[in-house]
């Protein structure tokens, strides 16, 4: 299925022709990869894959490049011409759900334990994807499908979307503490666009009335709302008037009392320092290898211990 990120005009059909354009302004600035990566700032990988067509940078990355290399913003307006996903494929239970998300005006969505995927970064995407697929190029074919959706509401007057996030969504780690920082990262960026609001559930808080499930509500154009939720493998869609009213009161009740957008803003950066210099855990130690250990511990135990003066015996 083509899904086209224009923003008015032709579309380009290739994502390279963005890399080209982006080499030469930088070649043109005197620039390095690894200079334009450090001013960015961003890995030199991810300039090098983004002038070969083989990775979507965000728009941010192409405002950010217009700043640096004086461009004047063409780059950031020819991001938004560029057709990224030329040829992409959702599961078939998840088509109605694009379909309907491409034309949504409103969505409010509630996620118990991970990141909705409208919000979720290519290397969360990829760790998720990778728990239940083992073929990889069927992993990547999902992440670019899913990357698909993202553009549209990344747009300056994209439809408006409020997502309240059960804290367990940043704390369940997906990956690794890399993947969750730039997860969160990603999250305070879209928290201060003006279409979109993030706010929290917080732990903290067990009197909170939170659904059971994920769900979401969307409005279409002609102001008909729907109800989705997800099973393991199908989704649901409802326009029951009754249900529609049960979970719309629901969600208003639980995102009143869920931290303000501000404060939500505060706790996610609490979130990702905690996650600043922190190591994935290490493999268990075999048998040898944990004696050794706590003889190591049991040393340095010892030697942190208070030392008292003996007395000694006169002569």
């Amino acid at each position: 299925m083509s899904r086209r990120n224009a923003t008015g005009g032709a579309a380009s059909t290739t994502a390279a022709l963005f890399g080209e354009v982006l080499k030469h302004h930088r070649e043109a600035a005197g620039l390095t990869q690894d200079a334009l990566a450090r001013d960015i700032p961003c890995d030199r990988s991810h300039i090098a894959r983004v002038e070969s067509g083989t990775r979507v940078p965000q728009d941010t990355f192409a405002q950010r490049c217009d700043e640096l290399l004086g461009t004047g913003g063409m780059l950031l307006r020819l991001w938004g011409k560029v057709d990224w996903y030329p040829n992409v494929e959702h599961p078939d239970w998840f088509e109605r759900r694009v379909r309907m998300e491409a034309e949504a005006v409103t969505i409010r969505s509630y996620q118990t334990s991970v990141v909705p995927g409208l919000l979720q970064t290519e290397e969360y995407m990829r760790a998720l994807f990778r728990l239940n697929i083992p073929d990889l190029h069927e992993v990547e074919e999902r992440v670019a499908a899913r990357l698909s959706r993202q553009p549209r509401f990344r747009a300056p007057d994209g439809p408006l979307l409020i997502v309240v996030l059960d804290e367990n969504c940043l704390r369940h780690v997906v990956g690794s503490a890399a993947v969750m920082r730039e997860q969160c990262a990603v999250l305070l960026d879209a928290a201060v666009r003006p279409n979109i609001r993030v706010q929290l559930a917080p732990l903290t808080d067990p009197g909170l009335n939170r659904p059971s499930t994920s769900m979401s509500l969307l409005r279409t154009p002609d102001g008909h709302d729907w109800l989705y939720s997800e099973s393991l493998l199908r989704g649901h869609f409802s326009d029951d008037p009754a249900l529609l009213a049960r979970y719309e009161r629901t969600y208003d009740v639980l995102r009143a009392d869920a931290l303000s957008a501000r404060d939500s803003i505060a706790l996610i950066r609490d979130v990702m320092e905690g996650y600043e210099g922190h190591e994935q855990a290490a493999p268990p130690p075999n048998g040898l290898d944990q004696e050794q250990l706590q003889r190591q511990q049991r040393r340095r135990l010892r030697r942190n211990r208070p030392r008292f003066p003996r007395r000694r015996p006169r002569a």
